[in-house]
């Protein structure tokens, strides 16, 4: 038994030096392999690209299907982020735009000094009755009356219709529907004794010409000068309206039907088509025995007693006290 485990002994011994000296045979830089080798290379290189080319195609496709759905989750992304930044693009537009409107908003506001003004946002603009009427959200609750003046921050839009407790409707200027005349005058000048002075120039805003767009002052005194770019405003001869609220500015003059008074047409000062924001004008009220409102005082503190039905006459049967409204 010694003797066969020694022959198995010498036999790995003599199978290791073998192999240590073709391993060190083989790993010397030669110019040409041995024939062992060079079937052996060949014949594990034709095995290796049998099983290669389908595993790198498969692996291939499985790459391609993934790279395919990163692309697609990192579109999704790229979309959701442009959607996110067109929507604050256009709420960043829409703050910019409320912010100038109330800067401008309180600049009239301080210009108005004389009158209370309470803040409303338009709620509702009906398309089929555009140009004459809109929905504030304050009403009797917050000390809404009817007949009260509405401006935005360039001037006078309007004025209370109706109102709810909650809410109020207002009848614009450029509404086809409105009975009641706006006393006005036109800011002229005139050159006396050397000196340039405003002389007013009065008339009625009547009504509105919704082809040109301009609001339509008649009753104007024959021979007075009026120029084009000349300011017209409120003279709060009507007793209800409050004096000194823009209107607009004359674009042309024209003599009437009859050539006794003269017509202007007169462009709007507060842009009609961008309501969005208003201000009302708040005056003292007393309610007459009729149900009538009727103001208790102007701007500078002076008494006014007003005729009923004086607006909606388009005429003044105003007594005033130190000029009032």
């Amino acid at each position: 038994m010694s003797f066969f485990g020694n022959k198995r002994l010498i036999i790995v011994l003599v199978g290791l030096v073998l192999l240590i000296s073709v391993v060190g045979f083989t790993s010397r830089e030669r110019v040409r392999l041995t024939w062992p080798e060079m079937f052996f290379k060949d014949t594990f290189s034709v095995v290796q690209g049998f099983f290669y080319r389908p595993a790198q195609a498969v692996s291939g496709f499985f790459q391609e299907v993934n790279d395919a759905y990163n692309v697609y989750e990192e579109n999704k992304a790229l979309k959701a982020g442009l959607d996110q930044y067109a929507r604050m693009s256009a709420e960043l537009l829409d703050l910019q735009a409320e912010n100038a409107r109330l800067r401008d908003a309180l600049q009239a506001k301080d210009t108005l000094k004389s009158y209370q003004l309470r803040f409303a946002e338009v709620v509702a603009r009906n398309p089929d009755t555009w140009n004459n009427v809109i929905t504030i959200d304050k009403g009797l609750t917050q000390g809404i009356r009817k007949d009260m003046a509405v401006i935005t921050s360039k001037g006078l839009i309007g004025r209370v219709q109706s109102v709810a407790n909650f809410s109020s409707t207002v009848e614009l200027l450029t509404s086809y529907e409105r009975l009641d005349h706006i006393s006005a005058v036109i800011q002229t000048t005139q050159v006396v004794n050397g000196q340039t002075t405003v002389h007013p120039v009065s008339g009625v805003v009547e009504e509105y010409d919704p082809q040109e767009r301009l609001l339509v002052m008649r009753k104007i005194p024959w021979g007075q000068k009026i120029e084009a770019k000349q300011q017209v405003i409120t003279s709060g001869l009507g007793g209800v309206v409050p004096r000194n609220l823009p209107i607009g500015y004359v674009v042309r003059v024209e003599p009437d039907d009859y050539g006794l008074t003269q017509t202007a047409y007169i462009q709007p000062s507060a842009d009609f088509s961008q309501l969005n924001e208003v201000m009302i004008v708040e005056r003292s009220f007393a309610v007459s025995p009729n149900g009538e409102l009727i103001p208790q005082g102007t701007a500078a503190g002076q008494t006014t007693t007003t005729m009923p039905n004086a607006d909606k006459a388009g005429t003044s049967s105003t007594a005033s006290v130190g000029g009032g409204q």
